[in-house]
């Protein structure tokens, strides 16, 4: 897939990969020219994250570190560095709509690194969070996902949630780029698309939203050069 994109969330081994994973993809990523992104998550392998988890404050920040930490470490070697910070899984759902996790999660990424990009949910209270804390922030949008009438993103365990045609997806992308985004009463612009590496269809929604992207005359761009211009 990183010939197609232009940023990588790469998972810091608490709900996915290890040493050897995360050494090999920023290596693959810094080969394409591709921005690194961390994606800290619960501690839940078996769950890949997915499954919600009581943390406190606190702790939610103390994980951010950890992963950060690690992912960074790995980049540093290869000469390289982060970019941004994306939480995954049940982690980013919960400070996609809690104020006070989003902020725990936003300070965690402040207080390590200011420079760092903080995505999330578009118009969610983790961007919020993040624009308080200082942070450069981005609006993120799911072609491969279904939402919510309030803007929140479907959960998987419900009909329809993922997006499943790759045409569709492609479709979606375009329309959450060129139209923005409207979600309860907030509309706001996307800034920056998530496709997932474990769809059925990864590779082929990655070629065929770029190539869509592309024949709408979007000019597609790294997130740090989007928030600079």
């Amino acid at each position: 897939m990183m010939k197609w994109i232009t940023s990588a969330n790469v998972a810091c081994g608490f709900h996915a990969g290890d040493p050897d994973v995360m050494a090999r993809t920023v290596a693959l990523a810094k080969s394409h020219g591709v921005a690194l992104g961390a994606h800290p998550g619960y501690p839940d392998l078996q769950g890949f994250g997915r499954r919600a988890m009581t943390l406190s404050p606190q702790a939610i920040s103390h994980a951010v570190y950890y992963q950060l930490g690690a992912l960074d470490a790995f980049a540093r070697i290869a000469g390289t560095s982060l970019a941004h910070v994306k939480p995954h899984g049940a982690l980013y759902n919960l400070a996609a709509r809690d104020a006070i996790s989003a902020s725990a999660i936003a300070r965690a990424v402040a207080a390590y690194d200011p420079k760092l990009i903080l995505v999330g949910l578009g118009g969610s209270a983790l961007v919020s969070a993040g624009s308080e804390a200082g942070l450069r922030v981005a609006n993120e949008g799911f072609p491969d996902r279904a939402y919510l009438s309030d803007g929140q993103l479907m959960p998987r365990d419900q009909e329809g949630a993922l997006i499943l045609e790759p045409e569709q997806v492609a479709s979606n992308a375009v329309r959450l780029v060129t139209e923005g985004f409207r979600g309860g009463d907030q509309a706001f612009r996307i800034d920056t698309l998530c496709l997932h590496g474990d769809h059925h269809q990864a590779v082929t929604n990655v070629r065929l939203v770029r190539q869509a992207l592309e024949d709408a005359g979007v000019e597609i761009r790294p997130l740090a050069w989007l928030l600079a211009a």
